[in-house]
């Protein structure tokens, strides 16, 4: 029988307590609305409200607010507001890095099938990340894919770039525009002449079309970079005199963000930073580095190209313990 004779509040004695918790576990627990516990307990859907706070200010309700996939939320949302980003998603940092990029690829597969739509134009880079989310990925809407950069030949046995796209188009169902070529050329005339290849064409074709690109982000050194390797050591003197702390898509870039502009720019087969710039949302997955690699994404971060960062717990602790320059 309910019990209409006061809705004034009563001690939190042992009795208050267990009606508490009652009216707790039916809002919370069983899902029901505060008019149905209101008709129940013979209260006003106010009183029902007041006694929810009631049940919290008194510690009878615990609200523990988890994520799966190992996410940060705390350090995502600060990350975002550091940086102007419309998205950032960290993943906790594992102890065996490979863990950690398979972490970050699945988490990038996954967002992708959130974010892309049917008949959009996805574009691909490389790293071993990207690879880890071509293998985690398991739906995607119908849409065309196209791979922004030519192939790392070192990487070509263990599945590379070209690979990666094709089994993302497959997976939707779309066409694949892959490119069969080097990433780096020996000189700006053999990358013009790949350029007009029609294959290759087909796929530059469709960069002024592309709504998402996925880019890796790489620092400045053996570790942590796919461009670095293939240069000749007195390339790498040079550039490194010339201020490159991080690469993206083979474009160079200084600790500012600025591009940096050199010879590699005509000597590689990729999608331009000025390309990159016209996408509506560009999506960075870097981690599972050292802190050069964090100060690489924060320098791709400040170049303005990013929209989306999916990164884990260690390299936002370095961005986030650096004021954003600028």
């Amino acid at each position: 029988m309910s019990d209409r004779r006061s809705e004034t509040a009563a001690p939190s004695g042992p009795a208050e307590m267990v009606r508490l918790a009652a009216i707790a576990r039916r809002f919370y627990l069983e899902g029901r609305s505060k008019v149905e516990i209101a008709e129940e307990f013979g209260l006003s859907r106010f009183r029902v409200a007041r006694d929810l706070e009631a049940a919290r200010a008194d510690g009878i309700v615990h609200i523990d607010i988890r994520l799966p996939e190992r996410l940060d939320p705390e350090r995502s949302e600060r990350l975002r507001e550091a940086f102007g980003l419309r998205r950032a998603i960290v993943v906790d940092t594992l102890e065996d890095p490979l863990e950690t990029r398979r972490a970050l690829g699945s988490v990038a597969a996954r967002l992708l099938a959130e974010i892309v739509r049917p008949d959009e134009v996805l574009g691909l880079a490389w790293s071993r990340g990207l690879q880890a989310m071509g293998a985690e990925m398991t739906e995607l809407p119908r849409c065309t894919v196209v791979q922004l950069n030519g192939v790392l030949s070192e990487h070509t046995e263990a599945g590379g770039s070209v690979e990666t796209v094709r089994r993302v188009a497959a997976l939707s169902g779309g066409p694949a525009y892959p490119i069969y070529a080097p990433l780096i050329l020996p000189d700006a005339a053999t990358a013009a002449t790949l350029r007009a290849d029609p294959g290759i064409a087909a796929a530059f074709a469709r960069f002024d079309r592309l709504t998402t690109a996925v880019v890796a982000v790489g620092g400045w050194d053996e570790r942590n970079s796919t461009v670095y390797p293939a240069l000749s050591p007195e390339a790498r003197e040079r550039y490194s005199r010339m201020g490159v702390c991080a690469e993206m898509s083979a474009q160079l870039f200084d600790a500012d963000g600025n591009q940096v502009r050199s010879d590699l720019d005509e000597r590689v087969i990729s999608i331009s930073a000025d390309q990159l710039r016209e996408v509506p949302e560009v999506v960075a997955v870097a981690g599972a580095g050292d802190e050069a690699k964090a100060l690489a994404v924060g320098a791709a971060l400040r170049s303005g190209l990013v929209s989306t960062l999916v990164t884990d717990s260690a390299v936002a602790e370095v961005l986030l313990a650096r004021k954003p320059r600028g």
